[in-house]
């Protein structure tokens, strides 16, 4: 018997788009588009229950089992390295992790360098890598505040576009990774629910790999 899937979803633009190739896949739930306050939305027929919840939660609800898979940036299974299993690379929602600073900056390694970020762990290995003693900053939101304020000298953060650092004199000086959403399932769901989760992995794979090609 076909056994029921629940899914989170990141809610904004990106759940939305991902909840369209899950539609395109065959597992529709046309309560989702509907305009209501519910939060769990199901289709008895496809056996298959979505939730939204923020971005960087979608991995928590996957590692404690409320959700069997979900989709989460790689920037979140980096930084937080949840106990899921990562299946799919989505080739959605595709920006870069990247080291900022003040245009023509040069690191001074003869002191500390200053780096403001909120993700901790992703910063702190790659400087590891590169022998660099830090001081992380820790901050949650604008951080391109903290070099033009000069509390930091560089910054740790995603960039999509580029936009806001080049309107305030900032620019990309090292690229540390890649970054776009992934499939991730729970990792007994994935022993216990293997024929239902692999059929969504293998139909989700299957269109977003004719998306590329496009």
């Amino acid at each position: 018997m076909k056994q029921w899937i629940n899914v989170a979803l990141p809610k904004g633009r990106l759940g939305e788009n991902v909840y369209k190739i899950f539609d395109e896949a065959g597992y529709s739930c046309p309560s989702i588009l509907e305009t209501n306050r519910k939060l769990i939305f199901e289709n008895e027929e496809n056996k298959i229950r979505y939730f939204w919840v923020k971005p960087s939660d979608v991995a928590i609800y996957v590692e404690r089992g409320a959700a069997d898979i979900g989709v989460a940036g790689k920037d979140i299974l980096l930084e937080y390295e949840p106990d899921v299993f990562e299946l799919a690379d989505l080739n959605m929602g595709k920006c870069r992790m990247c080291v900022a600073g003040h245009k023509g900056f040069r690191d001074n390694t003869a002191r500390t360098l200053r780096v403001a970020t909120k993700f901790q762990n992703i910063a702190k290995r790659y400087y590891a890598e590169k022998s660099r003693q830090i001081d992380i900053i820790k901050l949650n939101g604008s951080i391109e505040l903290a070099p033009i304020l000069k509390m930091s000298d560089v910054i740790v953060d995603i960039v999509e576009t580029g936009t806001t650092l080049r309107e305030n004199n900032l620019e990309v000086l090292e690229e540390i990774l890649p970054i776009s959403a992934r499939l991730v399932s729970n990792k007994v769901s994935y022993k216990f629910k293997n024929n239902e989760i692999m059929n969504i992995c293998d139909r989700i794979n299957e269109i977003c790999s004719v998306k590329d090609d496009k």
